[in-house]
């Protein structure tokens, strides 16, 4: 096992796999669920995407970009409750995904692990890492 450990291609392999898992481990997967509305709530349907998106420009960042690009609070809610509910769908659906992006501590706790994957790797080959 110890000459295992000192060949080149060992090393390589350690490398190669430290990095695939990095990736793998990088794409997240979610499986959703729901019931399909029936078209007499379809108003219903309507109005919970508009406050799903309503609370999402309450947001003080979210309100500081759309004054940045010159739309006001109130020009976007205009603009919002004269989408087709298929542009609403998709609207409320990416609020999601926004309010989702938002939690970095799974990315942090990601890069951790793969840092010391590799230094326990490095060590069982007895090699040394010096942080200056």
């Amino acid at each position: 096992m110890v000459t295992i450990r000192r060949t080149a291609w060992f090393f390589a392999l350690a490398i190669v796999m430290a990095g695939w898992m990095g990736v793998l481990g990088s794409f997240r997967g979610m499986a959703e669920a729901g019931m399909i509305a029936s078209h007499g709530g379809a108003g219903d349907l309507r109005a919970a995407e508009i406050a799903k998106v309503q609370t999402l420009l309450e947001q003080k960042v979210v309100m500081q970009k759309l004054v940045d690009y010159g739309v006001s609070p109130e020009e976007a809610m205009v603009k919002i409750r004269s989408m087709s509910d298929s542009e609403l769908h998709r609207l409320a659906s990416l609020t999601e995904w926004v309010a989702a992006g938002t939690d970095s501590v799974g990315l942090l706790i990601g890069v951790a692990v793969l840092v010391i994957l590799v230094l326990v790797i490095l060590m069982l080959m007895n090699k040394r890492v010096v942080v200056r």
